[in-house]
């Protein structure tokens, strides 16, 4: 029976006075923020790959599938943020997964020779900066005491 409820209080949304206290109204924002500017510079990315495509070295397969992708990510981790604002456990878990997986493969990206045009590096690296401080930011104490199950 405990095994129980310890699996249905880590499932239960964190309560509505804990999520409207300034300080997490404050880290809420700044999260969102951090998305917001991830999800921008991603859409603005494709529509360069878009407006690019005729030079094919500027825009190859990968940086095609890595653009999509990429939007992809952002999309799925602002609903995430999103959710989680709303204080939703597994939508903070998930927030900290894909941020996390999402800053390695950008330091593999930049770091890999020749798989990847020059600007698609640096757009990479405009994209890690807002994924590093959100990565800090979700995975920082404050937001990982107040989304522990009770």
């Amino acid at each position: 029976m405990n095994a129980a409820r310890s699996s249905q209080s880590a499932s239960a949304p964190v309560s509505a006075e804990r999520l409207n206290h300034p300080r997490s109204l404050a880290t809420f924002r700044s999260t969102k923020l951090l998305v917001g500017g991830y999800l921008g510079i991603s859409v603005l990315t494709l529509v360069a790959i878009v407006l690019l495509r005729n030079d094919s070295a500027a825009v190859t397969p990968a940086v095609w599938v890595r653009g999509t992708i990429v939007v992809a990510s952002a999309l799925l981790t602002y609903l995430c943020a999103i959710r989680a604002a709303r204080g939703s456990r597994s939508a903070y878990r998930r927030l900290r997964i894909i941020t996390g997986v999402m800053v390695v493969a950008i330091a593999a990206i930049i770091a890999l020779p020749g798989a990847f045009p020059v600007w698609m590096k640096a757009e990479q690296a405009a994209c890690g900066a807002p994924l590093i401080a959100l990565a800090a930011l979700v995975n920082g104490k404050y937001l990982r005491s107040l989304f522990a199950a009770k």
